[in-house]
């Protein structure tokens, strides 16, 4: 398999060209079939979802911006983001009652990704007390979260 596929690129390179044509190694004949899978494969499924529909032109321009065509929802899917993000914080605050400090805590280290070291400067208390409220906070969450579930 190796030597006609070296025998059919050394016939298709140009005659200037014939000396850089080597043979493949194995592993790389390998990768070749293993992509000529994967692209029949990706092949099969879009093939039939056709060209998307040309924008309606006033000034019947030729050239047309195939971006123009599909459809932008990132604000959609933006404003969803943050509904949840919301509806969350939200949660958390209900089931957290009187402790809405440890909700800030919880709400800043765990869903919004700052660190404890940095919580707790900002707040001007020890590591180790936002760590201990931290694991409370979380133990009530989880205990919140199954008695919802039951």
């Amino acid at each position: 398999m190796l030597d006609i596929d070296y025998e059919q690129r050394l016939a298709e390179a140009k005659p200037e060209k014939k000396a850089e044509v080597k043979r493949c190694e194995t592993l790389q004949e390998m990768f070749d079939l293993m992509n000529n899978k994967e692209y029949n494969h990706w092949r099969r499924y879009h093939r039939h979802l056709g060209n998307p529909k040309t924008p309606y032109r006033k000034d019947d321009e030729v050239e047309i911006d195939v971006m123009d065509t599909f459809a932008d929802n990132s604000q959609e899917i933006e404003r969803n983001h943050q509904d949840e993000y919301e509806s969350v914080c939200k949660w958390i605050r209900t089931a957290l009652g009187k402790k809405q400090d440890w909700a800030d805590m919880f709400i800043a280290v765990r869903i919004d990704g700052m660190s404890i070291r940095e919580y707790a400067s900002s707040i001007g208390v020890s590591e180790n007390n936002i760590t201990q409220k931290l694991k409370r906070a979380t133990k009530k969450l989880e205990q919140e979260y199954k008695n919802r579930q039951i």
